[in-house]
């Protein structure tokens, strides 16, 4: 789905959107060909519901399911460090062999930059 530029550029205004909605921070995030890493602050609500409507919102969009029922989550604990699990996050598309360079990866960000 997300090898579609204009779908996978749709997305990162749906996460854009739910944090202007004071829902939810983003602190990183790289969309893939076919799935989303998100470092996100909840600002309101609980994940399952956070996640359901940023998938609603995307499958309205497009007039299409295309999520998988499920996800996987894992809470940060205090003694992480955000700015390397970001790093780690956005440079999925380097390991997965996509880019040789996360710059020439156009569907990422982090607040970090």
């Amino acid at each position: 789905m997300f090898t579609d530029f204009k779908q996978a550029r749709n997305l990162v205004k749906i996460l854009k959107r739910d944090e202007e909605g004071g829902f939810t921070k983003t602190l990183a995030y790289v969309v893939m060909p076919d799935h989303i890493h998100w470092l996100v602050k909840l600002e309101k609500g609980e994940i399952p519901n956070t996640v359901k409507r940023i998938k609603s919102i995307f499958s309205q969009q497009i007039s299409q399911k295309v999520w998988n029922a499920g996800f996987y989550d894992h809470a940060i604990r205090q003694d992480e460090d955000l700015a390397n699990i970001a790093r780690y996050i956005v440079a999925n598309p380097l390991r997965a062999g996509l880019v040789n360079k996360i710059g020439d990866y156009p569907h990422w960000d982090a607040v970090w930059l």
